[in-house]
């Protein structure tokens, strides 16, 4: 109980953080702005709101200036479900990845979330 308590507070107190020093998001012409938000139209962070790896991919989707629709897996319970049942596991950071004609690609662990979109649209 009280574990969980100082990781909460230590989360939350690094979500502030991130609000406050978040750099400013990549610029791209409106055009070129529009064909990334169709890319990535069907991708979904799913995530815990004070994960210190969350904020660190959802730090490097604003970087990027990603239009990424978050999730939140604790308190959703649907998203848990799809988190564990479809993805394999509840493991946060989570990026579904969703390809008409494809199987989904569920990506876990921050680092290669950001390698990811860092390779795809940095």
């Amino acid at each position: 109980m009280v574990l969980k308590i100082i990781r909460n507070v230590l989360g939350y107190g690094i979500a502030a953080v991130d609000k406050l020093t978040r750099p400013a998001a990549m610029a791209r012409s409106p055009e070129q702005q529009a064909q990334v938000n169709a890319q990535t139209a069907n991708m979904t962070l799913y995530q815990f709101k004070a994960c210190p790896f969350c904020i660190k991919a959802r730090r490097a989707i604003h970087k990027l200036g990603l239009n990424i629709q978050t999730v939140d897996a604790m308190n959703d319970a649907q998203a848990r479900n799809e988190l564990q049942q479809m993805g394999g596991k509840v493991q946060v950071p989570c990026l579904r990845i969703q390809e008409e004609g494809q199987d989904d690609i569920w990506m876990y662990e921050s680092g290669d979330i950001i390698q990811y979109l860092q390779k795809k649209f940095g």
